[in-house]
């Protein structure tokens, strides 16, 4: 397979059939260098070389009533993690200014649970229409399933984007989670998208899916037109379900975020939860496929030391992308 021509094909409009979806994943190692310039020809032609800065404030920890296999909050978890109720408006605010500081670009509010509450919505509410006003940064919340007039409320406080990911193949789901259905899932997109925010949903790689799951999940992204798209690789977390279970190496997941990268080629790729452990010494070269990561600590889990961040997107070449008023305070 020729990967920049075939790159050159994705930015002429074509949609790749399944067989070269999964041509992808299969692609032997002495291509993988191949098949990352052609990632690198979509990515640098809708995004150049910037890269936007994603943090994670994590609202409430833990008390989940869902089921889900890879999740160390929920209800059948026994991780050892740290359980708190919502937050309040101050605490969410002094992670917003943190975040302005270190030059993000989007503020990652998310709260462990089937659903908001009307006071937690109350709360997240009004602390973003002060974060818009003080530090301009993007907003993204992830509450889990949406109500309509929760979504109607976030959207007139100020809340841009709304995370729900769709984490796997439709017939993959039964095996993550049934306290809730894959279609529970694409219901709270589409609300958040009828509503005027931009649509966030992903998928996590490495729960024991096949390839052609992970191709399926790729183009269920597509088909609700995802604007961003996280791309998760599975730390599986002692007292999860899917403890001890260690599928990926750093090529693959290289080749996975090409996948996405051919697919969704106008969309924001984010390398998420997972990154540092699964690509490893790799990580840079995830970059040219990808056009935005997470700085910082995850849910229950540690990034790695944000100047390592710092330093990789550095020594790319590449360039942090930061609003208006995060460029006054650096001039």
């Amino acid at each position: 397979m020729n990967w920049v021509q075939l790159a050159e094909e994705v930015l002429e409009g074509k949609l790749l059939s399944n067989d070269e979806a999964l041509a992808i994943l299969h692609a032997s190692d002495d291509e993988l260098l191949l098949l990352m310039q052609g990632a690198f020809t979509i990515r640098k032609h809708y995004y150049g070389k910037k890269v936007k800065l994603n943090m994670i404030m994590n609202a409430k920890s833990g008390y989940c009533p869902e089921n889900c296999g890879y999740c160390s909050q929920s209800s059948i978890s026994t991780a050892p993690i740290e359980k708190y109720p919502f937050i309040t408006k101050e605490e969410i605010l002094a992670g917003a200014k943190q975040a302005f500081e270190n030059q993000i670009g989007t503020f990652c509010i998310v709260a462990s649970g089937r659903g908001p509450t009307r006071k937690d919505v109350n709360v997240v509410s009004e602390a973003v229409q002060e974060i818009k006003e003080k530090y301009g940064l993007k907003v993204c919340a992830c509450l889990g399933l949406l109500k309509d007039e929760q979504a109607d409320q976030l959207k007139t406080a100020g809340v841009d984007r709304y995370n729900h990911n769709l984490n796997t193949s439709e017939k993959h789901h039964d095996y993550i989670t049934t306290s809730h259905t894959y279609q529970d899932r694409v219901n709270t997109v589409e609300i958040a998208k009828q509503h005027g925010m931009s649509p966030c949903s992903g998928a996590i790689i490495g729960m024991r899916e096949t390839k052609q799951d992970v191709v399926e999940i790729a183009y269920a992204l597509h088909a609700l037109d995802a604007d961003s798209i996280p791309v998760n690789f599975l730390n599986a977390i002692d007292g999860t379900k899917l403890e001890g279970t260690k599928e990926l190496d750093p090529r693959y997941c290289l080749k996975v975020l090409a996948l996405f990268r051919y697919i969704n080629p106008t969309k924001e790729i984010r390398i998420a939860g997972g990154r540092e452990i699964n690509l490893g010494s790799l990580q840079p070269l995830g970059m040219y496929a990808a056009n935005s990561i997470f700085v910082g600590d995850y849910l229950t889990t540690e990034g790695q030391e944000e100047n390592a961040d710092y330093a990789l997107i550095r020594d790319l070449g590449f360039e942090i992308e930061v609003n208006e008023k995060q460029a006054a305070l650096q001039a």
